[in-house]
């Protein structure tokens, strides 16, 4: 695990006496929390964590990580090509968690709390790094989604029957043939 992040991975909290934490090869100042949590060894819950009442917008994430990069003199680390692969790296960490589960049901009803607070870190550490990796490249994240949901629209419209085909992708069926 890159050290980008160290917030997403509680696991690594710097409040542990004598533990430096992972860094990048030329950091040389301790890791800090992004906000005032920390975990409990037993359990891997984190005291000290905000209850949000509203929603948190990438706005925020990318303005938060800028300045956590910042404090921590990281922006020298943070170059597209090292943030991509320090994501496609969470990407896999989070493809181990599904890895022998099979086929789970929506809501993960069978998994136990601590699977799914370590799947919220794994998934934190991915929307991170992308937030991240959109800022250091100058591009709008939120409004590069949006318009790709407008271009899936088109490319997929709704009056279309889709149906899952023998090699995984999906095939429109025209519910409505067009009369000639």
């Amino acid at each position: 695990m890159a050290p980008v992040l160290a917030l997403a991975r509680r696991r690594d909290c710097q409040c542990q006496e004598g533990r430096e934490g992972r860094f990048p090869a030329k950091a040389n100042k301790p890791m800090k929390h992004l906000f005032p949590v920390h975990l409990d060894k037993g359990t891997r819950k984190m005291t000290g964590v905000q209850e949000v009442d509203q929603s948190v917008s990438l706005d925020l994430l990318k303005q938060k990580m800028a300045n956590f990069a910042k404090e921590r003199d990281w922006d020298q680390f943070h170059s597209p090509r090292n943030l991509l692969l320090a994501l496609v790296g969470e990407v896999g960490e989070l493809s181990e968690i599904f890895q022998w589960k099979g086929e789970v049901p929506k809501g993960l009803p069978d998994w136990k709390e601590e699977e799914k607070v370590h799947l919220g870190e794994e998934l934190s550490d991915v929307l991170l790094y992308l937030v991240r990796l959109s800022d250091i490249c100058g591009i709008d994240l939120a409004k590069a989604a949006l318009r790709k949901v407008e271009l899936n629209a088109i490319k997929y419209p709704a009056s279309k029957n889709y149906t899952n085909s023998n090699n995984g992708t999906a095939e429109a069926v025209d519910d409505h043939p067009k009369a000639p």
